[in-house]
């Protein structure tokens, strides 16, 4: 085959009529400059070592070289900042088969640090049957494939909003709400995340920090991978956070707004703690957080945290307006979570203040008491006991049920309670107790109905004097006996109803007998009838001199496991002892 001297048509060609070291001979400088001197794609040729061997001026621009800088040259040489597949390439040269790639980087046309992308196809050429070379189309696709990253960010970002409606405030539990808002984020749009909030107001004491310094609750804490152990350095769920006043987190209280911290030129201006915090978790490869307000009703809450480790995206505008809008929903689960636990807290500080120990000991009564509040996922109920000393060294009993939950029943049990106090003191049997109870509620305007059961036990006749206002059975447990005795006794409607018709039952009840009174959160089971429930206490048994806290532990571990409501339990016995003479009252 006839060498030709090179030429140059717009672009370079060499050795053009050869198939050793460049074109074939049938692509002559006419046809090159016809065919690609003015397409706009970008053109090159190139021999079996993928070495350039023509360049259109299209080409020529792309790369920012001359025409004749690359000629010779592979490609890594000529433009190492590019990320493409060789071994699409060698494949084309090997079965002759098109193929396109995609293709990365910067070349030395373009200055900015920004990433540029190619859509580069290659074709093999063949002479005489040989391949001879390759030739490649490329074409810019920077703004194409950025518009597409974007959309695919924001399909991203409406699938994590769209995600968090019903996977953030499952619960009425705060903490849970925070850990589903840290797992939500983490690792899809953080890498770390941390969910920070102020102390609960009742039923907490948190020691005042130091001026300046805004100490949070860490609800929740949560790391991608590795990260999630190394980053509970920082605090764990649980633990009071403290944050000075140069903190991201200080200052996104203090401005309700999110705050994008790069920890870049940290040391100027920050306080010592907050250096060593940013420089251990610079230690982890964190290098970017934002913070953003957790508010609802324009009352602050607390604080989520995201971080971004090295290798992840840096925030961009568009992630801190998602971020703000995940706040603004999980504030909404949390003030509601907030709200719950507020009224939770105050209904059984409330209860358990009005169920506290009966009046002083007796030394002829023993008493014991117990109250077991259900699942958190169940409002403080109306659930009270009382025992009320009387004359000549009697007390009395009581057991009720307040209808409903809440602050509100809460409330009405301290009525209640107070009013059978007062109605005490004029020493009236059971029933009548209850008739001025009921006529008193009525009359009150309370309107939370009651259940309650009255029993005084007289120590000198051996008998116990029993009234009912709608509650359960009373039991009573023998000493030594093989069982115990579920007695049934009259029941009037319950109190606030205004209806009245109560009756007193006289029950044998012995020294050592103990008196068992409880509420229906011990028995009643869902699907099951509730006198099976009440039937199974029969089997209750105390052993002589045996103690009352053991019976209750008993009762409890056997029924109270599986309770869906709060339970109260009393159990009461005269103690045994040598036989007492009843006092004659004076003429």
């Amino acid at each position: 085959m006839e060498n030709r001297e090179p030429t140059t048509a717009g672009g370079m060609l060499l050795q053009a009529d050869t198939c050793d070291d460049g074109m074939p001979s049938f692509l002559d400088q006419r046809t090159v400059a016809a065919l690609f001197d003015g397409n706009p794609a970008a053109v090159a040729v190139l021999d079996h070592a993928h070495r350039y061997t023509y360049v259109n001026p299209a080409l020529e621009g792309l790369n920012g070289l001359p025409a004749a800088s690359p000629i010779g040259r592979a490609i890594s040489r000529v433009l190492p900042d590019l990320r493409g597949r060789a071994a699409a390439l060698r494949d084309v040269l090997a079965d002759g088969k098109p193929r396109e790639e995609t293709i990365r980087g910067q070349t030395r046309a373009t200055a900015d640090a920004d990433q540029r992308f190619w859509r580069a196809t290659y074709h093999r050429l063949d002479a005489d049957g040989a391949a001879c070379g390759l030739m490649a189309f490329v074409v810019e696709i920077t703004d194409i494939t950025s518009q597409r990253e974007e959309l695919e960010e924001a399909r991203g970002h409406v699938a994590l909003l769209s995600t968090a409606a019903v996977r953030i405030g499952t619960t009425l539990d705060m903490d849970t709400t925070c850990r589903e808002l840290a797992s939500l984020v983490v690792p899809d749009f953080a890498d770390v995340a941390a969910v920070d909030v102020f102390p609960p107001e009742v039923g907490h004491s948190v020691r005042r920090p130091a001026p300046g310094v805004v100490r949070l609750r860490r609800a929740a804490l949560r790391g991608d991978g590795d990260l999630d152990e190394q980053v509970q350095r920082f605090g764990h769920p649980g633990e009071y956070v403290d944050f000075t006043a140069d903190s991201p987190v200080t200052r996104c209280l203090a401005e309700n707004e999110p705050v994008l911290d790069g920890w870049e030129n940290y040391s100027s201006g920050r306080s010592a703690f907050t250096k060593d915090r940013i420089t251990a978790s610079r230690a982890l490869g964190l290098r970017e957080a934002l913070v953003v307000p957790l508010t609802a009703r324009g009352r602050p809450l607390g604080t989520l945290t995201l971080v971004r480790a090295d290798g992840s995206p840096a925030f961009s505008g568009q992630d801190v307006a998602v971020a703000r809008e995940l706040a603004v929903r999980a504030g909404v689960g949390l003030d509601q979570a907030r709200r719950y636990d507020h009224e939770h807290g105050i209904a059984r500080e409330l209860q358990r203040s009005l169920l506290s120990e009966p009046w002083g000991p007796h030394p002829h009564v023993e008493i014991a008491t117990r109250y077991l509040p259900a699942d958190r996922g169940v409002l403080v109920g109306g659930d009270w006991f009382d025992v009320v000393p009387l004359q000549d060294g009697r007390h009395l009993k009581a057991m009720g049920d307040v209808m409903g939950h809440g602050v509100e029943a809460a409330v009405a049990m301290s009525q209640y309670r107070s009013l059978l106090r007062l109605l005490s003191g004029e020493d009236l049997p059971p029933h009548q107790i209850l008739e001025q109870l009921d006529g008193m509620v009525e009359r009150s305007g309370l309107d939370r109905a009651a259940t309650c059961l009255l029993a005084v036990v007289d120590r000198f006749g051996g008998v116990c004097e029993v009234a009912s206002a709608s509650h359960l059975p009373p039991v009573f447990i023998d000493p030594g006996a093989a069982g115990a005795r579920v007695v049934p006794v009259p029941v009037g409607p319950p109190l606030g109803t205004g209806f009245g018709g109560y009756r007193t039952a006289y029950v044998p009840c012995g020294p050592g007998t103990v008196l068992f009174m409880y509420t229906d959160g011990l028995v009643e089971r869902r699907g099951e009838d509730i006198d099976v429930s009440i039937r199974r206490l029969a089997s209750l048994t105390l052993q002589r001199g045996g103690h009352l806290e053991d019976l209750l532990d008993q009762v409890l571990d056997r029924f109270g496991e599986d309770a869906e409501d709060d339970i109260a339990v009393l159990a009461s016995r005269i103690r045994e002892g040598p036989p007492v003479v009843r006092p004659t009252p004076p003429e």
